[in-house]
């Protein structure tokens, strides 16, 4: 089986459940070809994205000649597809914020990678995210390409599903996978209940390294850890803020902020505001190892994100024996169960997210590590790459792959 996998952007510094699925399903067999839309960040500093950077195919790296010469290669090749493809591109395009003109960009970037499947013989294409890539592939589809699938992790196409033509896309595609439950129930809201069928369940997962050794020993210090890219939606701010109160009642306390992000800036000016500076620390982007080893120096991982799928870190985490304190949003419940592997609480509020930050640290180390087992055997249960991308091979099968 060869199949070929479409990300808008691949290796990126935070699609390593990406990583570990593709290298899963290749463990089990499958041949998997990796292309790109865009390419990858400059900054990339796990060894394990620098191979796989390596083995991925970069559609716009042909650049606008190469977009051209493709666009007209498949006119006087296969014209009825062209133009049914065009016109798919067209109506998405008025549809969306991005207009028409992106999406002719990427109709000509469909036509690149039809032939680029076509030459490596790949039987299906599956895309991650319901954006952009899983466009393309539609229209790769519709060019003549093989038939295609997507797994969509949300918040994003659940925030803007009629601009992102959801709907037509879970329509024209042979099968949809959303990583959580709740990811499911929000798919059959933008589809007729004749397709509800095609949308399954593939949940993210944890390899070896995470699950092989178990649960580690809690250390008895009062550190903490935030893993993400620092962004509104993560919650970085209100961390700071809620830190800010326990700073005020004498609280001993030491944050680290795994991660980086467009919200730097903001985060380091909050953080001379509160005067935190001998409190939390922000190490920039981090190595797979690396964040391993911030997660074991810490007592428990918070991340109190208010738009999410259902975060690979709290995997992460609750597999190496971590409790996990975070938010009441999207997937995250069907993994953290509040006091029993962590600490759930509602969005938004600073007040709950220090109660339950006290309460964390307070928290003896056994009764860390009690919930730590919990955590690690609910990631074992639910999260195991190998068993999850076991699902997702049979699911290509059963899409009938190799038929257009």
């Amino acid at each position: 089986m060869k199949v070929a996998y479409l990300v808008n952007q691949y290796p990126h510094v935070s699609h390593s459940f990406i990583r570990r699925e593709i290298a899963a399903l290749e463990a089990q067999g499958v041949s998997v070809e990796r292309f790109s839309v865009r390419p990858s960040p400059s900054d990339l500093v796990d060894p394990a994205d620098q191979a796989e950077q390596k083995k991925t195919q970069v559609i716009l790296a042909v650049g606008a000649t190469g977009l051209l010469l493709a666009l007209l290669t498949q006119l006087f090749s296969r014209p009825g597809r062209w133009c049914k493809s065009l016109r798919q591109a067209v109506q998405m395009g008025r549809r969306s914020e991005r207009g028409v003109l992106r999406h002719l960009i990427y109709f000509a970037e469909a036509c690149v990678l039809v032939d680029r499947l076509k030459q490596c013989g790949a039987e299906h294409l599956h895309a991650h995210f319901g954006t952009n890539s899983t466009t393309v592939a539609l229209l790769t589809h519709l060019l003549g390409g093989p038939r295609y699938s997507f797994t969509v992790h949300g918040p994003e196409e659940f925030d803007h599903p009629e601009e992102l033509s959801l709907g037509r896309k879970i329509e024209h595609a042979a099968l949809v996978v959303a990583i959580s439950d709740f990811g499911r129930s929000q798919l059959f809201r933008w589809c007729p209940h004749q397709h509800w069928p095609k949308i399954n369940v593939v949940r993210c997962g944890v390899d070896a390294a995470f699950l092989s050794g178990g649960p580690q020993p809690v250390v008895d210090t009062p550190r903490l850890v935030c893993v993400g890219r620092l962004s509104e939606q993560k919650g970085q701010l209100f961390i700071l803020d809620a830190l800010a109160v326990l700073a005020s009642e004498g609280v001993n306390f030491e944050m680290v902020l795994a991660g980086d992000g467009p919200m730097r800036g903001e985060v380091e000016k909050l953080i001379a505001k509160h005067g935190l500076e001998k409190r939390v620390r922000i190490t920039g982007w981090l190595s797979g190892a690396q964040v391993k080893q911030e997660i074991l120096a810490a007592r428990a991982m918070v991340l109190p994100s208010f738009a999410e799928g259902l975060p690979v870190v709290l995997m992460e985490a609750l597999a190496l024996g971590r409790p996990a304190l975070t938010t009441y949003v999207a997937g995250i419940p069907e993994l953290v169960r509040d006091g029993i592997n962590g600490w759930l609480i509602p969005a938004g509020s600073v007040q709950r997210l220090a109660e339950a930050i006290r309460s964390a640290l307070q928290t003896s180390p056994e009764q860390l590590a009690e919930m730590g087992r919990h955590g690690a055997a609910s990631v074992a249960a639910m999260h195991d790459v190998t068993k999850e991308a076991a699902k997702l091979a049979a699911l290509f099968q059963q899409a009938g792959i190799g038929k257009v």
